[in-house]
């Protein structure tokens, strides 16, 4: 067995026989340390060191190794971003390895490494199955506390949608974005979570004692499968809110178009009749101003047609029903 200063500083937590070593970021010095005391396999240690493996299960005759993935903290307003998180898991010990931020994860490794032996049994009990439990739990209820953020954020796009004075296609985008991204990661947890249950819960548990660890993972289970059916939810949802802000931000346009194009087709008139006469007409406060009223046909005249064509052409547009568009 390695002694603690040949594992590059990676001292286990111990509560009963039970080992639970913690690497936020790992190294390869590190998991080659750990590999001459725990059976980690070569293939294995590369997916711990990789940072885009998929989810999956290994199965050894000794551990199973495990790959999750959670979303990592975050900032206000920005799309989740992936964590992966690897795990063995033998008779007597567990590794968890994780590159990013999972804070639920490291509170918990904080806990245990106090001198508080109520706590360190609370979280690790008895096997590593309990052990996995813990971790499951809580990574998955940051999941639930995620979601409702998602969830608040669609009902403020929801209120913002219908409001003419707001443009809410980019926040449309990025929420769609981040329901994406959590799903990428929910989908692939649900399968591992309904492996783990049916071939690998009843191995991980070493104390007869122990209540039935199965109904512990059926819980969490049931938490992922609320969270997928949310984020199916919310992902029609959202399409529905895209093509409605869509359909919204296209009828705002037409209605806009419309009155520039009635507007500058009632103008047409008053130019082309107006050219015919250009400076020749003779009008109040001009140089060959009087008050001869044949020295004002030819203003009269213009106005006349100017004003009967924008007449005839209003009512044009309002029976084509055009003009009713615009008093919606």
């Amino acid at each position: 067995m390695a002694l603690p200063n040949q594992m590059h500083g990676l001292k286990p937590v111990v509560n009963k026989g039970l080992e639970w070593i913690y690497i936020g970021q790992p190294t390869r010095e590190k998991l080659d340390a750990l590999s001459k005391r725990y059976p980690l396999h070569e293939l294995n240690i590369e997916d711990c060191l990789s940072k885009n493996q998929l989810p999956k299960i290994d199965r050894y005759d000794d551990h199973v190794f495990i790959i999750l993935q959670f979303p990592t903290t975050q900032k206000e307003k920005t799309s989740p971003k992936f964590s992966q998180l690897s795990l063995f898991i033998g008779r007597d010990f567990l590794i968890s390895v994780h590159q990013g931020d999972l804070k639920p994860l490291s509170e918990l490794y904080q806990a245990c490494s106090t001198d508080n032996e109520k706590d360190k049994q609370n979280i690790m009990g008895n096997s590593p199955g309990y052990l996995l439990h813990t971790i499951l739990d809580a990574l998955v209820d940051d999941l639930l506390h995620l979601l409702m953020k998602v969830i608040g954020n669609l009902d403020d796009i929801e209120d913002a949608v219908f409001d003419d004075k707001v443009a809410v296609a980019k926040e449309i985008s990025i929420l769609r974005r981040e329901i994406t991204t959590l799903r990428r990661i929910v989908v692939p947890l649900k399968r591992i979570m309904l492996e783990l249950i049916s071939r690998d819960v009843r191995k991980f548990s070493t104390n007869v004692e122990e209540e039935d660890l199965i109904s512990y993972f059926n819980d969490i289970n049931d938490h992922v499968s609320k969270v997928l059916e949310a984020l199916d939810e919310s992902k029609e949802t959202i399409e529905i809110y895209k093509d409605t802000d869509h359909m919204l931000s296209s009828e705002k346009t037409n209605k806009i178009l419309s009155f520039l194009t009635i507007l500058f087709t009632l103008s047409i008139p008053v130019t082309v009749v107006g050219t015919f006469y250009g400076m020749n007409i003779i009008i109040p406060g001009s140089v060959n101003f009087s008050y001869n009223l044949y020295d004002f046909m030819p203003l009269i005249l213009t106005l006349s047609f100017s004003i009967g064509s924008i007449i005839i052409m209003l009512y044009y547009f309002n029976k084509l029903g055009w003009m009713n568009n615009l008093t919606k």
